[in-house]
C-alpha cells in the first residue's frame, strides 16, 4: 500500500511517499517559504535529488508541484495518483475530540476547524493540506493522525489546571501535550530495545523530545503518564524561540507596568525567547560554537537549558515511582553530545552514568550511551514521525 504522508505548517510542506507495511520510504522531501518568491524544493528518491528556488504561492500550488514530479516521466515514482491508496495528515491539535487516529469525514474538518484557537498557528495550515490533498488525491482514503492523541492517557490530575472547574468543562482549557507522534514512535522503539536487545526493564521511561520545539513525556508501561507542555506548545523546556515555563505575574507585569499589548508579549515569548533571547542564535550549533568558543551567554544558556531538563526527568521519576530508561530524540536530542552531556552530569542518585566515549559517537542507529554498569539505561532513539504516520494509517485501513 502506497501512503503519502504530508505535514502541512503555516509555510511549509514536508512530504514523504512509504511503501506499506514495509516502511519503506519511496520519496522525501519538502517545499518551504511558501507564499514567497524564493520558495524551496526539494525531491528525493533513490536515484534522484532536486533542490529549486522557485516561487510557490499557496499550499495548492505546492501540493500540485509535489504530485507532478512523484508522476514525473524522468524522475516519477509512480504512473497516477490512484496508486496511492492514502494520506497521511498530521494534525497538532485534536483537542479532547480525538484520542485516536480517524479517517477525515466532513464532520472530522469540521472538529479540526473549531480548534483554530487552540493552534492557529498549525491547525489552519493542517486543515488547509487536507482540503487540497482530497483535491489531487481523489481516489485515495485521508486520515488525521494528532500529536495531542497520545496523551490523552494522561490523568486527570496531571492533565488539570488548578483554575474554576467551569473553565474546564465549558471552555475545555486543559493540558493536551504536543509532539505526541514521537514520543508514541520513540517510546515504541526503546521498549522493544530494552526489552528484546538489552534484557532490561521498560515499565518507566522519560522520553526526551529536542528539536527547536521541545518536550519531555512520562511514560509508564507504554502509556504516556504526564508531558512538559500544556494548553499550547510553548511551557516547560527552554526552545529554540520559545521561553517554556516563566511565572504568570511576568506577563501582567509586561503588561500593566511595561506597556507591553497581549500580542506583544505572546509574539516575545513564542518568537523572541527561549535560546535566542538568551544568546541572539536559535541554531543550537551556532550556540554550542560561541560557548566552545568561551561565549559567556551562550555558555549559561546551555547550562539553563540542561538545568530545566534535569527538573524535569526528576519529577518524572517521582510520578512514575522509579526510572528505567530515558530516551533522547530529535534533531538537537540526537545529535548534541554537548546537551546530552550536561543533562546527564551528576544524577548518579537516578542511577544515571554517561558513557563519554559513547556519548561522542554519531549514527542513525538507536544506541544506549550509558556506562555498563548504570543502573538506568541512557538511549537515543532517531524519531520518524511520517513512518509513525503511515504505521497509524495502515493499521487503520487495514
Amino acid at each position: 500500500m502506497k501512503i503519502v504522508i504530508i505535514n502541512s505548517g503555516s509555510s511549509s510542506i514536508k512530504y514523504q511517499l512509504i511503501e506499506m507495511p514495509e516502511q519503506k520510504v519511496i520519496c522525501s522531501g519538502m517545499i518551504d517559504r511558501i507564499g514567497l518568491d524564493t520558495s524551496n524544493l526539494t525531491y528525493t528518491t533513490a536515484t534522484n535529488k532536486i533542490v529549486e528556488s522557485l516561487p510557490i504561492a499557496n499550499h495548492k500550488i505546492g501540493l500540485q508541484k509535489i504530485a507532478q514530479l512523484l508522476m514525473d516521466e524522468k524522475v516519477g515514482v509512480i504512473q497516477s495518483t490512484s496508486e496511492i491508496k492514502a494520506v497521511g495528515h498530521r494534525v497538532v491539535h485534536g483537542g479532547s475530540s480525538f484520542s485516536n487516529t480517524v479517517e477525515i469525514t466532513t464532520e472530522v474538518k469540521d472538529q479540526i476547524r473549531q480548534l483554530f484557537e487552540l493552534a492557529p498557528l498549525h491547525n489552519p495550515a493542517n486543515l488547509e493540506g487536507i482540503i487540497v490533498a482530497e483535491q489531487i488525491f481523489e481516489s485515495a482514503k485521508q486520515v488525521a493522525v494528532f500529536d495531542t492523541a497520545f496523551h490523552q492517557t494522561m490523568p486527570v490530575e496531571a492533565y488539570k489546571y488548578a483554575i474554576p472547574n467551569y473553565l474546564l468543562s465549558e471552555n475545555k482549557i486543559r493540558a493536551y501535550g504536543f509532539h505526541g507522534t514521537s514520543h508514541k514512535y520513540v517510546s515504541e522503539k526503546a521498549i522493544q530495545y530494552l526489552t528484546q536487545k538489552a534484557n532490561h526493564k521498560a515499565d518507566k521511561i522519560v522520553t526526551i523530545h529536542l528539536g527547536n520545539g521541545c518536550s519531555m513525556t512520562a511514560i509508564k508501561g507504554g502509556k504516556s503518564l504526564d508531558h512538559t507542555l500544556g494548553f499550547g506548545p510553548m511551557n516547560g523546556l527552554i526552545m529554540g524561540t520559545r521561553s517554556g515555563d516563566v511565572d504568570p505575574s511576568v506577563i501582567f507585569y509586561m503588561v500593566k507596568s511595561l506597556g507591553y499589548s497581549t500580542d506583544e508579549v505572546n509574539a516575545l515569548l513564542q518568537k523572541q525567547s527561549g535560546m535566542l533571547g538568551l544568546t541572539g542564535y536559535s541554531d543550537l550549533r551556532d550556540i554550542e560554537s560561541n560557548a566552545e568558543a568561551g561565549n559567556k551567554e551562550c555558555q549559561l544558556a546551555l547550562a539553563m537549558n540542561a538545568y530545566r531538563i534535569k527538573k524535569f526527568i526528576g519529577s518524572y521519576a517521582a510520578v512514575l515511582n522509579g526510572l528505567d530508561a530515558i530516551v533522547f530524540t530529535a534533531g538537537i536530542g540526537e545529535n548534541s553530545d554537548y546537551i546530552r552531556r550536561l543533562v546527564c552530569a551528576d544524577m548518579e542518585y537516578f542511577g544515571l552514568e554517561l558513557d563519554q566515549e559513547k556519548n561522542s559517537i554519531r549514527s542513525k542507529e538507536i544506541r544506549e550511551i550509558n556506562t555498563p554498569s548504570a543502573k538506568t539505561k541512557i538511549l537515543v532513539v532517531p524519531t520518524n514521525e511520517e513512518v509513525e504516520i503511515a504505521n497509524q494509517v495502515y493499521d487503520l485501513l487495514s
